[in-house]
């Protein structure tokens, strides 16, 4: 809902601020009078086509503010969110849009800087405008298929084949998917075959790389270790120094047993300290012992094949070109060869993953194609009951010789989220005559009489309705006729707010609001103002609508008459 509007130097106005209320608000005033300032400042904080043009004489820039309250739509919430703009629940939406006197525009959403393009698709979902020089909204096809399934309560139907799309077009990716690459395996079958009969034959095992360096290095360096070792060895003495050992020992305890033979006693000094040097001779007889078998056991190990080394340098060059051909490191043969065995398990069981998706898309088409055909039977009885809503709704507004119809046509070829056919209204203004778009075959005020007729044919039906804005609706027609327009107006305010720009007495009685726009000298220079009408005034303005420039107690008595 359009809740306020603040204008500043556009025109013919200096200053203006004003409050709306829901329901119907009439617009009325002398030719002249600058109703189509309003208008034209409305649609420049929208996002309308503006230029310097709008601003007021000796001004520096025209400023135009609307301010809108929730709820607001989903399409909205979405366009909000995709356009930046931070919304707080229960917070206003506020659109701002400034021109320079030297053409330059600016615009603001909620005081975040945007641009025209942003402000005017938010705009367009929050009015609608229909008069005689552009009708937003109903000439926008785009908008057609909407309005049907609103009037014909199809939300369930609409929300199956949405739904039916979306399951279909994950279908669609996966198979899609799987053909991409079952057809790159598939290309690559022989070299994946020819990588895993080699790394089949050479069979790489974990951390083999790192043993067989190290395998490597230790046979290269066995010649040096074996000299080394011998020549530890001869420094030991081998079995000599055992010997000398042997007899060293047997010499110290011979003397030892000697000495005890004397008659010493067993802890005599000299007999401990031949104890002694016995058993110290006694364990180097052994450590030496053991050092020799040690540097024998040492050699031994050194003790390899001849063609060893030239084996492990073979395996190692070997395991690094099979690497370097694939493109990965030694290390991770292991894991390549699985791979590669797996890419190639995906070709043979590929044909079967391929054929259970083709399945799945055939099967989402035919759930798809079911939810589309129920929509499609559906939107025709929708489209042939909106059809003669519109047409009983044709004749009191003088269009009795027009004809509407809704054009459902058949979309070849393609499955889309919306159905599966485009919706288009079309109208036929005489007898005999084809249909065609409307914009293409109504006039200015048959334009707008054919919007009206058609959204009172939808009110109610729409969900959330904008803002709806008819400019001088009535244009060329009075008596019943504007009578009939009136009461259209607020049947259709019942259920939304309609601002109209009206010269028709019937029409204006039928408003909640009335706006009265004046011009009058202010210092020289011509300005626009509104009044904002009550009883009284209200009576004398719809009055002087009646008669003319000299009102009279007739006229006062049948505008009373037309309040009701």
């Amino acid at each position: 809902m359009l809740t306020a509007l603040s204008i500043r130097d556009v025109v013919l106005v200096e200053a203006l601020d004003l409050d709306l209320d829901p329901g119907l608000t009439v617009l009325t005033g002398e030719t002249g009078a600058g109703k189509s300032i309003i208008l034209d400042a409305l649609g420049m904080a929208l996002g309308a086509r503006g230029d310097a043009g709008l601003v007021r004489s000796g001004a520096k820039q025209a400023q135009a503010t609307a301010e809108f309250a929730g709820p607001f739509p989903p399409d909205l919430i979405e366009a909000l969110d995709e356009g930046g703009f931070t919304v707080e629940p229960g917070e206003p939406l506020i659109l701002r849009r400034a021109i320079s006197a030297d053409g330059r525009s600016r615009a603001w959403v909620n005081d975040q800087p945007a641009g025209v393009t942003a402000l005017r698709d938010l705009g367009r979902r929050l009015v609608e405008v229909h008069g005689q020089h552009e009708t937003i909204g109903l000439l926008d096809p785009r908008t057609h298929r909407g309005m049907l399934d609103a009037y014909g309560g199809l939300a369930a139907e609409v929300s199956a084949v949405r739904s039916g799309h979306e399951r279909l077009r994950v279908a669609e990716g996966e198979l899609q998917a799987l053909t991409a690459r079952a057809a790159e395996a598939a290309l690559r079958r022989d070299e994946l075959s020819a990588d895993l009969e080699e790394l089949d034959r050479l069979d790489p095992r974990e951390g083999e790389e790192e043993a067989l360096a190290g395998e490597r290095a230790i046979l290269g360096a066995a010649e040096k270790a074996l000299a080394d070792l011998s020549q530890a060895r001869d420094l030991l003495g081998g079995d000599a120094l055992s010997q000398k050992l042997a007899a060293a020992f047997r010499a110290v305890d011979h003397a030892r047993q000697k000495a005890v033979q004397s008659g010493a006693e067993p802890d005599h000094p000299v007999i401990q300290r031949l104890t002694t040097a016995a058993e110290a001779v006694d364990r180097a007889l052994v450590e030496a012992t053991e050092a020799v078998a040690a540097v024998d056991q040492a050699a031994d190990a050194f003790d390899f094949d001849p063609g060893r080394l030239d084996k492990a340098e073979e395996r190692l060059f070997a395991l690094r070109a099979a690497a370097r051909r694939l493109n990965v490191a030694v290390e991770t043969l292991p894991a390549a060869r699985r791979r590669i065995a797996d890419q190639l398990r995906l070709i043979e069981d590929g044909e079967q993953a391929l054929k259970d998706a083709r399945a799945d898309v055939e099967a989402a088409r035919a759930h798809y194609d079911e939810a589309a055909a129920l929509l499609s039977r559906a939107r025709a009885g929708g489209a042939a009951r909106l059809a003669i809503a519109v047409e009983g709704e044709l004749a009191p507004l003088k269009l009795e010789r027009a004809r509407f119809r809704v054009a459902l046509e058949p979309i070849e070829g393609r499955r889309g989220p919306d159905g599966a056919e485009t919706v288009r209204f079309q109208v036929a203004t005489n007898p005999g005559a084809p249909f065609g778009p409307i914009d293409a075959i109504a006039s200015g005020g048959e334009l707008a009489r054919f919007a009206l007729a058609l959204k009172a044919a939808l009110a109610g039906r729409e969900g959330s309705s904008p803002v709806m804005i008819f400019d001088e609706v009535d244009q060329g027609v009075g008596g019943a006729v504007a009578e009939a327009v009136g009461l259209r107006l607020a049947r259709l305010a019942d259920t939304a707010q309609v601002l109209v720009v009206t010269h028709s007495p019937q029409v204006a009685a039928k408003g909640r609001s009335h706006w009265k726009v004046l011009k009058a000298e202010d210092a020289g220079a011509m300005r626009t103002a509104v009044a904002v009408l009550d009883d009284t005034p209200r009576l004398e303005e719809i009055a002087r609508m009646l008669a003319g420039a000299e009102v009279t107690d007739a006229a006062r008595a049948a505008a009373k008459a037309l309040i009701g």
